[in-house]
């Protein structure tokens, strides 16, 4: 069923994620780079899609970041949430994602994996749950077990991090704190 939401489906998929692997440029952020006139580079990132994030490595799962850019403004988008898994400038994803995997000690049986454009296919493919964003590309769409509703750098990850808190139970805990 791939390029699918169903919810059935997705928490099948969510509930044994112990990794959650996410693309930047179209995941993390609507995937527009801006450029300041000395040429430094910025990004825009969602808040909500940070909480989602703090909220699911604080259940347990791990997160990492995979992405084909070189940017200071990711490192430290990255270190701000917690997150230190983080490969820059990577043509290969897949090889990254094999070496993290063994870094880690996980298979792709534990993966979840977030992305948008030709570079994330095989990784999208070959992970447990493959997902895209609305605003990504066709085959990426396709290939991907589930679509989000809300785009890349708009609620994405935050919706990918609700799914598999949900499928894994800790929901209600992980959102206790704010009720």
């Amino acid at each position: 069923m791939a390029g699918n939401s169903n919810q059935e489906q997705i928490n099948q998929l969510a509930g044994s994620v112990q990794l959650l692997v996410l693309d930047v440029d179209g995941v993390m952020t609507d995937g527009s780079l801006y450029f300041s006139s000395n040429g430094e580079e910025t990004k825009a990132f969602n808040t909500m899609d940070g909480l989602g994030l703090k909220l699911l490595q604080s259940s347990g799962v791990k997160v990492a970041i995979i992405t084909g850019r070189q940017s200071d403004i990711v490192a430290q988008r990255a270190a701000s949430l917690g997150i230190d898994i983080i490969y820059q400038g990577s043509d290969d994803k897949l090889n990254v994602l094999d070496e993290i995997l063994s870094d880690q000690g996980l298979n792709y049986s534990d993966v979840a994996y977030a992305g948008d454009d030709l570079p994330d296919l095989a990784c999208i493919k070959k992970s447990q749950f493959g997902i895209s964003v609305p605003n990504a590309h066709m085959l990426v769409k396709e290939a991907a077990d589930a679509v989000t509703s809300r785009e890349g750098g708009r609620g994405a990850v935050r919706e990918i991090c609700d799914w598999i808190l949900s499928a894994q139970g800790n929901y209600d805990e992980a959102v206790s704190p704010y009720q």
